[in-house]
């Protein structure tokens, strides 16, 4: 006995239709479950390869960052050197210029300026020569102490300027490179 001559004739067609929709649902959905298996497994492997690349740029990205933290490293140490230089060069010119004004002001060293005298301004052979022996300087005058401490300062002044300058110029040329 066969199962469709149970149902009555009428009937018979749509049970073959229905049976033929079910024999394709489950073929449709096999194939459904084949193709996201197999787009499973190549997603998994793209998904992959994407990590991998991401780590590779990551791990990149952080050679490049500890190579330009020690060019930073190097170059404050540069610069802190350079630093270093500039208040010692800074400190001795500070010295050198509180020596030179304390030896004015005990008058152990005397400032003095050329004077521009005669046809040839100064630079001729002087007039008088005394009898120990013949000097052919230029005539000169003495400063007044007081004069002579405020050309030390403004010379002073501008060596910590040049100083100051030389600094920057040092520090612009670490930092370009």
């Amino acid at each position: 006995m066969c199962l469709i001559n149970l149902l009555p004739p009428a009937l018979r067609p749509w049970a073959v239709v229905l049976v033929l929709l079910a024999i394709a649902g489950v073929a449709a959905g096999g194939a459904w479950l084949a193709q996201d298996w197999r787009y499973g497994k190549v997603l998994a492997e793209q998904a992959g390869k994407v990590d991998r690349a991401a780590l590779k740029r990551t791990e990149d990205a952080l050679g490049a960052l500890a190579a330009e933290q020690g060019k930073r490293a190097a170059l404050e140490r540069r610069l802190q050197d350079n630093d270093a230089t500039h208040n010692k060069e800074l400190s001795d010119a500070k010295k050198t210029q509180q020596l030179l004004s304390d030896r004015l002001a005990t008058a152990d060293v005397r400032l003095s300026v050329l004077l521009a005298t005669g046809p040839l301004g100064g630079a001729g052979v002087s007039a008088t020569a005394s009898a120990g022996g013949v000097v052919h300087g230029a005539t000169r005058a003495e400063l007044d102490p007081a004069h002579a401490q405020r050309i030390i300062g403004i010379t002073d002044a501008g060596d910590r300027g040049l100083i100051a300058l030389r600094a920057c110029q040092g520090y612009v040329r670490e930092v370009s490179h």
